[in-house]
């Protein structure tokens, strides 16, 4: 049992080591790629990710435990990558000066809400329809962040911070 243990926790530092790489990664190339096209990218990775997680349930072993793992490791480096890194960035970069600092506690409390939902709302997703439905909503969810930040995009990459206040 405890050598179970120990794999497992093995196992979960590997996976989130990713989040630490990812974000690393997201500071390295932010200014180079441009922040809409990393959490663009980010959202999709994690879409693809997610669909890696579901398709193991019609999977056998050994293939089962490397779609989950894999799935994970990806959603986890691309999270961080886009959605997480970007999504700070980019809310107290669009707002004009003079509301900056409402602008992105305005976004950032949203994020919380959505966090704070998500703990209530996951676990009665999970009982009522099961692992399939919810992966393959986060799967929808994922895309759907990726077409949203594409459709109403504001690139701040190599634009002066007072500009944007104009």
């Amino acid at each position: 049992m405890i050598a179970r243990d120990i794999e497992a926790a093995k196992g979960a530092a590997l996976v989130d080591t990713l989040l630490i790489v990812g974000i690393l990664a997201a500071v390295l190339l932010t200014d180079r790629v441009g922040r809409i096209r990393l959490q663009v990218l980010g959202f999709i990775g994690c879409a693809v990710g997610l669909g890696l997680a579901l398709g193991q349930a019609h999977a056998e072993e050994p293939a089962r435990t490397l779609l989950l793992f894999g799935g994970f490791m990806i959603f986890n480096f691309m999270t961080n990558l886009g959605p997480n890194a970007q999504t700070y960035l980019l809310a107290g970069e669009v707002f004009p000066t003079n509301i900056r600092g409402k602008g992105a506690g305005f976004a950032a409390s949203f994020a919380k809400m959505g966090a704070v939902i998500t703990a209530f709302v996951f676990p009665l997703v999970l009982a009522g329809a099961g692992t399939d439905v919810l992966l393959a909503a986060l799967v929808v969810t994922s895309l759907l962040g990726a077409l949203v930040t594409w459709w109403f995009r504001i690139e701040t990459r190599g634009v002066n911070l007072e500009e944007i206040g104009r």
